[in-house]
């Protein structure tokens, strides 16, 4: 073979060398940065796998903790609400004692205003214009029971008189029935003692009769 044929052959080789060193420094390069970009993803994913039982553990513990905060915070507004209705009805018995602690007493005055009023109706009014002493003894006795009446209003005591009124067991005794047909039946058409109230609570039932029905 002449010098001028081997001249390219040679040349051949050498690209052909060259061209497979080539190749090879790619794939070595690609077979490098595969196996570098897959460690991190390996290692993500086996991290990912060791710290699932954790993640589980800690996410039933903080299911627990906010079950159990639930029912803390449900307790305590039962006990909160319990307390308030405590506080309400002690203020309430404290106010009733104070404003019905006198109740008894009331009770016994109001035999003496029953007695004012019943001397009072025992005067004969057609005399009075005629006798001084007379007359200024019922005036006197009108004006003490007048005053006796307004120092009980002033402290929540206040009669009950309940004529022509619908009869009521609450505030009312009956103590017998009368014929009346001026008026529907069972209402009150006569009272023979006042009832009393002190601040809307009867203390003493009015002595009254009824309408027939």
């Amino acid at each position: 073979m002449s010098a001028k044929a081997a001249l390219p052959l040679q040349m051949f080789g050498r690209r052909l060398v060259h061209l497979r060193s080539s190749v090879t420094s790619q794939n070595m390069s690609a077979l490098r940065l595969y196996s570098t970009e897959k460690q991190p993803e390996e290692a993500t994913e086996q991290k990912a796998t060791e710290s699932s039982p954790e993640v589980e553990k800690l996410t039933k513990e903080l299911a627990a903790a906010k079950e159990q905060n639930a029912e803390l915070m449900d307790k305590y507004k039962r006990s909160l609400a319990d307390s308030e209705n405590m506080r309400n009805r002690l203020n309430k018995q404290i106010s009733d004692a104070k404003i019905f602690g006198i109740q008894s007493f009331c009770k016994d005055l109001l035999e003496v205003a029953d007695t004012l009023g019943h001397a009072t109706q025992a005067v004969p009014k057609d005399k009075l214009s005629g006798n001084a002493d007379l007359k200024n003894l019922y005036e006197g006795l009108t004006m003490t029971r007048a005053s006796l009446l307004q120092v009980f209003k002033r402290h929540g005591l206040e009669p009950l008189d309940p004529i022509n009124q619908k009869f009521d067991p609450n505030q009312h005794e009956a103590l017998f029935q009368k014929e009346d047909k001026t008026v529907e039946p069972n209402t009150v058409v006569e009272v023979t003692k006042l009832g009393y109230k002190l601040h809307e609570r009867c203390i003493r039932p009015a002595l009254v009769g009824v309408s027939k029905c």
